[in-house]
């Protein structure tokens, strides 16, 4: 996760003490001391069907979810273990039937939890309930303008029922941003998005590039070319919106090698910033300390994978070993190649110079295409010159 506002404008951000090393809380001495924040897959059922979904989730039960029990157990151990946040997720997390119920529990046990939703269920007396039990922000997919939004997401109406669920958390005060998948299917609306975020004034935004699991696998990436369009333009917009005073924190998603295209502009643009930023990246590490380092998934059966995306790698179960057994005492070879990844790289990415600062990019990317972890992201859009250059 690469915060656009921190790096490119300098302006502090609520996570810098666990993505940065800096800020207000108490920072880490590397950023390999932090436990992992946990997305956690309460449900697969979804009341959308999404073209991009990476778990393939429909409007359908599925045998085998983790009970209200079982829940209880994962969030008492999430809880004792320290992990700095979960992410409740799914599907469609709040079609859960006991979903406030487990909010609830997480919220008693002092476990910091986010929401990540399609926003269709977030009614006022559900976002009431929310801000009752602290949680954090909810992040609502929104991944176009209207008709762009409800093709993406599989049904018409998806995108009003989104903006009213942007609504009532606006209404009492409960913090909330926009998640936006960047695809071929809707880079064209990114203007109409970035209006979207100006007229309802939503504070916290993150474009997340696409991973090629589930249904996802059926699209295809942004070309180089216009996603270094598409990033110069977020970059032009967050530096408008700081000249007019509006704090917004802008943040990408699935794609360490932004911040190595953050700094060569902003080598252009303002080298002393440029080397602030490489040294507040470098100690990030980008990729290297992500997947199966600082990021961690239970889908809803209990299986724990890498990340979210890693579906098709499984390192261990809930119900058979608590997930803090099986993530610090795991022999797993692929887990255990990701928390040393740099000298297995291959390719762009095994003799790229902006390595401490990518870290590889995102393994699972390379894994989906070409079968391979270790080989070169597919979703990099360096040119060869910039990464190879003295």
């Amino acid at each position: 996760m690469i915060n656009l506002t921190r790096l490119y404008l300098g302006a502090s951000q609520p996570a810098d003490g666990l993505r940065y090393g800096t800020g207000h809380h108490r920072p880490f001495a590397s950023a390999r001391e932090r436990r992992p924040v946990v997305v956690w897959n309460i449900t697969r059922r979804c009341n959308l069907s999404c073209m991009h979904c990476y778990s393939d989730s429909c409007n359908q039960n599925y045998d085998g979810e983790l009970s209200f029990e079982e829940c209880k157990g994962v969030i008492d151990d999430l809880a004792d273990f320290g992990v700095p946040a979960v992410l409740l997720s799914g599907g469609e997390p709040m079609i859960r039937q006991d979903f406030f119920s487990l909010a609830r529990y997480a919220a008693k046990r002092g476990l910091p939890f986010t929401l990540s939703t399609n926003g269709t269920l977030l009614s006022r007396p559900a976002v009431f309930s929310l801000r009752q039990m602290s949680c954090r922000y909810v992040g609502i997919s929104l991944d176009g303008i209207g008709k762009v939004h409800d093709k993406f997401r599989g049904r018409v109406g998806a995108f009003e029922r989104a903006v009213e669920g942007f609504k009532n958390c606006q209404k009492i005060g409960q913090k909330s941003g926009l998640r936006l998948t960047l695809s071929r299917n809707n880079i064209d609306d990114l203007d109409n998005v970035l209006k979207f975020i100006e007229d309802y004034d939503i504070p916290r935004v993150c474009f997340y590039h696409l991973v090629f699991s589930g249904r996802g696998s059926n699209l295809q990436l942004v070309e180089p070319e216009r996603t270094r369009m598409a990033l110069d333009k977020i970059l032009d917009r967050i530096k408008v919106w700081q000249s007019k005073g509006i704090e917004r924190e802008v943040l990408t998603v699935d794609q360490p090698a932004d911040g190595a295209y953050l700094y060569l502009r902003l080598q252009e643009e303002d080298p002393s910033r440029a080397e602030d930023a490489f040294k507040l990246m470098q100690w990030n590490g980008g990729g290297a300390n992500s997947s199966g380092v600082g990021i961690a998934n239970i889908d809803s059966q209990g299986n724990v994978h890498p990340d979210q995306f890693w579906q098709t790698h499984t390192i261990g179960n809930v119900r058979d070993r608590r997930f803090s057994e099986i993530w610090t005492n795991s022999k797993d070879e692929l887990l255990t190649g990701l928390r040393d990844r740099l000298p297995r790289l291959k390719g762009r990415c095994g003799s790229c110079r902006f390595q401490k600062v990518c870290g590889g990019g995102f393994r699972v990317r390379a894994a989906q295409v070409h079968n391979d972890p270790w080989a070169t992201d597919p979703g990099c859009y360096l040119t060869d010159e910039e990464t190879l250059a003295a």
